[in-house]
Order: structure tokens, then sequence, then C-alpha cells
């Protein structure tokens, strides 16, 4: 009986490992199954990266506008008006009391 033992264990172990291997490459992180996941995960990323790309290229073009040597009348006129609450002579102010809480 030990001999025979001794005959099927580099077999079984061989099977074992086998079997460990394929099991992993299916099921593991890189595995065949969790392919679908992978291109879900990347497809939100790129939207996330275009949105980001877009959200760049406005606050460098806001940012190019506040330069000094290109100064936007528009945006200082705007940025004054919500930061200062400056108004020009010819408009009224409406004050609306903001609710607590």
């Amino acid at each position: 009986m030990l001999e025979r033992s001794r005959i099927y264990a580099p077999t079984a172990i061989l099977g074992f490992l086998i079997f460990c291997f394929v099991f992993q490459a299916l099921t593991g992180e890189r595995g065949l199954l969790a392919a679908d996941r992978r291109a879900a995960t990347l497809a939100a990323r790129e939207a996330e990266l275009h949105t980001l790309q877009a959200q760049h290229a406005e606050l460098v073009a806001r940012l190019r506008s506040l330069d000094s040597h290109n100064l936007s009348a528009d945006l200082l006129e705007e940025r004054a008006r919500s930061l200062l609450g400056f108004v020009r002579p010819n408009e009224y102010v409406i004050r609306v009391p903001v609710p607590a809480g």
C-alpha cells in the first residue's frame, strides 16, 4: 500500500498544482472572469478623465484671462461684483434674506 502511494503522490501533487494554476487563471485578479470588471473600471476611469480634462481646459482658459497682460474686463467685473458686492450707479440692489438652516 505504501509503495502504491509513492507512485501516485507526484501525480497527485502535480494535478493539485495544475488545478491551483487553472483556478487562479480563471478567477484571479487578472483572470479571464475579471476581464468584464476591468473593462467597466476602465470605461469609468476614461469618462472621469474626459471630465477632468474639460475642467482643466476651462480653468486654464480662465487663468489666462486673469493674466495681467491679458486682463478680461468682464471677468474682472464679475469677480468684483461677487466678492466685493460692487454695483453700477444705475443699478438697483434688492437684498433677499437667506433663511438660517
